[in-house]
């Protein structure tokens, strides 16, 4: 099969980066697998003529649009040369605008991964909406990676939708004594890193660390106390985490929560804000707590501090985590397309009896 991914890609950062970078790798033991991200960026030299970019300028809003006109006709190019049997955009937004645009011109079938911020903010920008209500209901199918953004999704226009959740990596243990109550995510107000510096000033006895950059970050250390420490952005999640005794999940909003299950792969157990995706990754009492209030968090760390339940939920989170591996999730995925396929070939299967079938003969095969 040829599959096409839209989306960030590395080397641009973030969970969806990380997330296209782990499941192009997984497709290409079956399949080939080809990138559109945004550019201008050098790509590895391991997959150069597999990844193609838009050069767009980096300035907000006119950056988005540009990608949308631009990356529809490069992927109406790429299809005439690689002939691809399923497109997948990731974001619902610019980038799965710019599938469905293609769509309409060639006929391939066009799914859409939905991941969380796009629904939550792209989606209340005046043009952003247009093109998140467009996408969704003009898409073949829409994953959600939670049941909370699968309601959110139905909402604005989904018709054809299944949840997938995001999955994780292996991540390596080391050898570390476990001494920092954890903070990990961008340094952003909807990440509300300001809950967890009043934390530390709750308890000055532990150790707190934070992981993540972002336009807060000065003030934050400005406020901060001196039991906290700033490390910025790290790529070693696992080093991080081998450290961590308990992690501490604040969000406003959360589509999913990866770094959740990345922590119970590892034994920590989590304590998150009741909202979005987090609600559904944490078993209360069992790999971690929720909490709304700021007194309900500072008791959950309390409990936590206290006794040996944090070493049971470690172990509980690691029973847990184990659901999220990506080889089950590249099936589920691939599960998707083969469906989305078969349900196209049956369409063109219907016209070619009336008579129907349209020249671009190519969209009504499967692989």
């Amino acid at each position: 099969m040829k599959i096409l991914i839209i989306g960030h890609y590395p080397p641009h950062k973030g969970g969806v980066a990380s997330h296209t970078n782990n499941l192009a790798k997984e497709l290409r033991k079956k399949h080939e697998v080809h990138i559109l991200t945004y550019g201008p960026i050098k790509p590895r030299k391991f997959e150069r003529e597999f990844v193609h970019q838009i050069k767009v300028p980096q300035i907000f809003g006119l950056r988005g649009i540009l990608f949308t006109l631009l990356a529809a006709l490069k992927i109406i190019k790429l299809q005439k040369r690689i002939k691809f049997d399923v497109i997948h955009a990731h974001y619902v937004g610019t980038t799965s605008y710019a599938g469905i645009l293609a769509k309409e011109k060639l006929s391939v079938p066009v799914i859409v991964t939905a991941h969380g911020s796009d629904l939550d903010f792209m989606s209340n920008l005046p043009l952003g909406r247009y093109f998140v209500k467009k996408s969704l209901s003009k898409s073949d199918l829409v994953i959600a990676v939670s049941h909370h953004l699968q309601k959110k999704a139905i909402s604005m226009g989904a018709t054809k939708i299944r949840v997938i959740p995001n999955s994780i990596k292996t991540i390596k243990k080391e050898d570390a004594k476990r001494e920092y109550i954890t903070f990990i995510g961008a340094l952003t107000p909807y990440k509300d890193p300001q809950t967890f510096i009043k934390l530390a000033k709750q308890f000055p006895h532990e150790k707190f660390l934070v992981v993540g950059d972002g336009p807060l970050r000065m003030d934050l250390e400005k406020q901060a106390p001196k039991n906290v420490k700033f490390l910025g952005y790290k790529e070693d999640v696992g080093g991080i985490l081998s450290k961590t005794k308990l992690l501490v999940v604040p969000s406003l909003r959360e589509g999913f929560g990866l770094v959740i299950i990345e922590a119970n792969s590892l034994g920590v157990p989590v304590i998150g804000r009741a909202v979005g995706g987090i609600k559904e990754l944490i078993r209360e009492g069992k790999n971690g707590y929720t909490f709304k209030t700021f007194e309900e968090l500072v008791e959950k760390v309390e409990i936590l501090l206290s006794n040996k339940k944090a070493l049971k939920m470690g172990k509980i989170g690691k029973t847990i985590s184990s659901q999220y591996s990506w080889e089950r999730i590249r099936h589920l995925i691939e599960e998707s397309y083969r469906k989305v396929l078969g349900e196209r070939n049956d369409n063109c299967n219907k016209h070619a009896r009336k008579g129907r079938l349209e020249e671009n003969q190519s969209s009504c095969e499967i692989y």
